[in-house]
């Protein structure tokens, strides 16, 4: 258990989604002060400790239809994205206002499905998020419901925030539900039902336990929920499911309360480099001088100024094969640069981008996170 918990409290980058029906009493449409100020308490603990944090947040169609009158039940997608537009201020004013009195500052980020998966969108959200985590704010990320259609949603805040999980290099997970973890049966249907208090593989069996019907009241259930482990787990996230029923969630999963953790074998960055390696396809070719091959092996990243000749077509973000002078591959990377800018910076030190470019770029070609060496 010890060693669980540990996943937890000496995580660097930490995930916490919260679900509508824990945020926002239904009744009402107001967000439940008490909860979220304890909650608020918990981060400020884990912020005292070094960890970084980001949120990842339903609650605004739940508050938003309650400020403009909507009726219960399920809503068209135009007045669900009403609702939202109207919620967003409300629930941003929330965390805002409650955070505020731990002395944390919050930062909304709105995302659609194709801010996660086009390249130069996902680097430019991958790169603000850290930014603002670096700079000690709480980023509260919420899907875009106002101009997300149907077909495009994520569906449930689950997924959405293990991509965001694995879009910042997370190394925890947390997704707090009305259940306290992954049983082997639907325990509200079975009373006997075992809770699984770790899972080290998502085989078929582990799958089935999730069964085909909704186990909590969110949007999502627990099949999502093991759709978002397998998201996060091939990221090098561990992932806890946890009940966010009770005050101070976060303190009672570090405290050994109930809950199951998806345990990742690969570190983030170790899985990021894999991703990298095996998985996408190089579009051109950077050249390196010696010294630079040397900077690379000893761990440090691409700058402008070991770089001898940039060689095909490419945008920023798009995978390139690093070579050094004899023409041997040495890695692959993810250039923060079109192959147009990156030639006329090679040879240049990074001082000289801006002046050369007419923009502040990123002082590194390849940055080394973003770099995997043969």
């Amino acid at each position: 258990m010890a060693a669980l918990i540990d996943r937890f409290t000496k995580a660097k980058r930490v995930v916490i989604k919260i679900g509508s029906a824990l945020l926002v009493d239904s009744e009402t449409g107001q967000i439940r002060r008490d909860w979220l100020t304890a909650l608020s308490e918990d981060i400020s603990k884990m912020r005292a400790r070094g960890q970084e944090v980001l949120i990842v947040s339903s609650g605004s169609i739940a508050m938003g239809r309650h400020v403009l009158g909507l009726p219960n039940g399920p809503l068209k997608l135009e007045a669900s994205q009403a609702a939202a537009a109207a919620g967003q201020i409300q629930l941003a004013h929330a965390y805002q206002e409650i955070l505020a009195l731990q002395n944390l500052q919050v930062a909304q980020i709105l995302l659609t499905p194709s801010d996660t998966e086009e390249r130069r969108r996902y680097l430019n959200a991958r790169s603000t998020v850290a930014t603002l985590l670096g700079l000690g704010a709480i980023p509260v990320v919420n899907e875009n419901d106002t101009v997300a259609t149907s077909e495009i949603r994520y569906g449930d805040n689950d997924r959405l925030a293990a991509r965001v999980a694995q879009m910042i290099s997370a190394d925890c997970l947390v997704l707090l539900s009305d259940i306290d973890g992954l049983y082997d049966r639907d325990p509200k249907a079975n009373e006997d039902a075992t809770l699984i208090p770790e899972v080290t593989e998502l085989s078929d069996e582990v799958m089935a336990m999730a069964g085909t019907s909704r186990t909590d009241v969110g949007s999502g259930g627990m099949i999502t929920k093991l759709k978002a482990a397998q998201i996060a787990m091939a990221a090098g996230c561990t992932m806890f499911i946890a009940s966010g029923t009770i005050a101070h969630p976060m303190s009672a999963i570090e405290k050994g309360a109930n809950s199951t953790c998806f345990v990742a074998h690969d570190t983030p960055r170790k899985a990021r480099k894999k991703w990298i390696a095996a998985s996408l396809t190089s579009q051109g070719r950077i050249f390196v001088d010696g010294g630079a091959e040397k900077a690379l092996n000893s761990g440090k990243s691409l700058l402008p100024a070991g770089v001898t000749k940039v060689d095909g077509r490419f945008d920023r973000g798009d995978l390139v094969t690093v070579m050094n002078t004899e023409g041997t591959e040495l890695g692959r990377g993810l250039i923060a640069y079109s192959s147009e800018d990156a030639a006329r910076i090679c040879g240049h030190k990074s001082g000289e981008i801006t002046e050369i470019l007419g923009y502040s770029g990123r002082d590194e070609m390849i940055h080394r996170d973003e770099l995997a060496l043969n």
